[in-house]
């Protein structure tokens, strides 16, 4: 996205929300298409494709390629799978918490590659559906451990006197089965939408400062390319992070929704 830098007064005009509502540029059927879905429709390709030539020709002895594939896979199985739900129900839900994670990467990624500058998941559609897939996911395997019992255990705790549940079962509601997906929402939609307001912010004063207000304003524009080059980097590390958190959460809901008790 390239925010309005300066009207015909010359004044600086910074990024505004507008950044995530671009224009239209074809239409599938009666479905619009605008340069985010273009970039969302990229990550997929790219996760599968990479994906796909990354284990198609698993060698004993594996390249460089298929080394930095196993290691993404690797690191999803053991240090989040099996860390939190145990090799059998690790294993089981696996797809779900690889897809989830090399997903929200791969769209968080492409907040910081030029000439794409805008990460997929910055509009709500992508979180959202992630979240509802988490959600899902939860009641699925909940259910799935406890057809009977699930709800009633997580909606009445055992060892509460039962005068409490009218205190604790709203409570539960609430926290369990509402704000678990808007959260997730909330916490992966608002992140990335700062961080990319802060990126367009510094570079746009770059541009600015260097060739509209020109003469000694281009000592701040040096300021504000550093400061931008900086946060790129923190960017990326965010971007990591969302994914790790992202499909961290949804594998310990899962934990919670097969522990014992239920």
């Amino acid at each position: 996205m390239t925010p309005r830098l300066a009207s015909s007064d010359g004044e600086f005009h910074g990024p505004s929300i507008d950044e995530f509502f671009p224009e239209i540029l074809f239409h599938v059927g009666p479905i619009p298409v605008n340069r985010i879905h273009l970039i969302q429709l990229l990550s997929v390709i790219a996760v599968v494709l990479i994906l796909w030539l990354g284990t198609r020709r698993m060698k004993v002895v594996p390249g460089r390629f298929q080394s930095l594939v196993e290691m993404g896979l690797g690191f999803v199985r053991g240090g989040i799978a099996h860390d939190l739900l145990g090799r059998k129900d690790g294993d089981r839900f696996l797809p779900i918490l690889t897809t989830i994670f090399f997903m929200v990467l791969f769209m968080n990624i492409t907040g910081i590659i030029p000439f794409l500058n805008m990460p997929g998941t910055a509009i709500i559609a992508v979180p959202l559906t992630l979240a509802v897939v988490s959600y899902v996911t939860f009641i699925y395997a909940g259910i799935k451990k406890s057809p009977k019992n699930f709800f009633k255990n997580a909606l009445f705790p055992s060892g509460v006197p039962w005068p409490v549940y009218f205190i604790v079962t709203p409570i539960e509601l609430i926290s369990t089965f509402i704000i678990r997906p808007v959260t997730l929402t909330l916490r992966l939609l608002m992140n990335l939408v700062v961080g990319h307001m802060i990126l367009v912010l510094c570079f746009a004063a770059t541009q600015f400062f260097f060739f509209t207000a020109g003469g000694g304003w281009a000592a701040l524009g040096i300021g504000t390319l550093a400061f931008g080059g900086a946060f790129t980097l923190f960017e990326i590390l965010v971007a990591v992070l969302q994914a790790y958190v992202f499909t961290v959460l949804t594998a310990v809901y899962i934990q919670l929704a097969v522990a014992e008790e239920h």
